[in-house]
């Protein structure tokens, strides 16, 4: 579908998306808070999102999903934007539960809707919280549930890809999982961390090979091999290197 009003300004984008926005979430909070499974709360949450990049005229471009594993594995992507999720969920199968920072609970909305999913949220700041968050966050790759991270914990306006955490690769090596790298392209120019509203424009999602959990330290070799799948599709500089020089 094409933006019938792209040429009209950013800013009438902008608040045609909100507005979007709001048409398509109220219906599926609703649907989402009477629907029993969640599988079928996953379901409306991934149609959601692909009717909200369609009916704003977003074109989005997926490849790779051959890549994504039909048992249960872990997939990391880059985090550019506040789009970033629902891009995944309209990207990805249905069967992920997202791993969120401990900050969208204070979304009214958000929280309740990514609760419903089977999301999981992790504290950044309490030591002790976040202890708390990972062993439940491991306890759930030990039961072999497949879970979608961004590693690099928050969005910031400057381009390129930051230091990843640890918890993912963790996760992933105690349950025994593939790490899935994803590569999320587009998203910051809709929708940069300082920005309000988007702009129009394109998403490209590119899903790599897995990974396997090998080695004397795994998880270091997991965490660096999935920074490295995508930074080769990611057209962004390695901000890590930059911290080292």
């Amino acid at each position: 579908m094409r933006f019938p009003f792209r040429g009209l300004g950013h800013g009438i984008f902008g608040v045609y998306a909100t507005g979007v926005f709001a048409a398509v979430s109220l219906p599926t909070l609703a649907a989402v808070a009477i629907t029993p499974a969640i599988a079928g709360r996953r379901q409306l949450v991934r149609h959601a999102a692909a009717t909200l990049l369609s009916l704003t005229g977003t074109r989005l471009s997926v490849s790779g999903l051959d890549h994504v594993p039909e048992d249960p594995c872990i997939v990391i992507a880059n985090h550019s934007s506040y789009l970033d999720g629902p891009i995944l969920s309209a990207a990805l199968p249905p069967r992920f539960g997202f791993v969120i920072m401990r900050e969208m609970t204070r979304v009214p909305f958000a929280h309740f809707l990514l609760r419903r999913i089977g999301s999981e949220f992790v504290e950044r700041k309490d030591t002790h919280k976040g202890a708390a968050d990972a062993r439940r966050i491991l306890h759930k790759a030990r039961r072999q549930e497949s879970l979608a991270f961004f590693p690099e914990g928050s969005i910031f306006d400057e381009p390129g890809l930051r230091r990843f955490h640890n918890g993912a690769f963790a996760a992933a090596v105690r349950g025994n999982l593939p790490v899935v790298p994803v590569v999320i392209r587009g998203s910051r120019d809709m929708l940069p961390a300082a920005r309000r509203l988007p702009r129009p424009g394109r998403i490209e999602v590119i899903i790599k090979p897995a990974l396997r959990p090998s080695g004397d330290n795994p998880v270091h070799s997991l965490r660096e091999q999935a920074r490295l799948s995508i930074l080769e599709d990611l057209n962004e500089p390695d901000l890590l290197r930059h911290e080292l020089t």
